[in-house]
């Protein structure tokens, strides 16, 4: 992993139009779905336990096609490329063995479910 510094560029406020995402990573095989734990206009924040796979294989810069679920869910998914704009791990309170994993909206990927 790089640099695990915070790096958001502005304040976080809540959304509630996505309520998960879901991604591939190759390597793994396998498919991961992650909680969105606070949102602002452009990105979203995870929550990844310290001893998860998927901390191997992420990295800030990385971009992935993700599935996002809506809060409401009548609502297909949307299929957006997202980039990872931080990795901070958390020491203390609440989510003490955990990552924030800062994600930044780059484009909604056409046509798919």
């Amino acid at each position: 992993m790089n640099d695990l510094s915070e790096k958001r560029s502005e304040p976080r406020t809540e959304l509630k139009k996505y309520h998960s995402v879901e991604f591939k990573i190759a390597d793994l095989g396998s498919l991961y779905q992650f909680k969105i734990w606070n949102i602002s206009s452009k990105g979203m924040c995870l929550l990844v336990r310290e001893d998860s796979d998927v901390l191997k294989y992420i990295e800030v810069g990385n971009v992935f096609d993700m599935k996002c679920y809506m809060t409401d869910f009548s609502l297909p998914p949307e299929n957006l490329k997202i980039e990872i704009k931080h990795i901070t791990k958390e020491h203390m309170g609440r989510f003490k063995g955990h990552y924030l994993v800062g994600l930044l909206i780059l484009e909604n990927q056409k046509g798919g479910t």
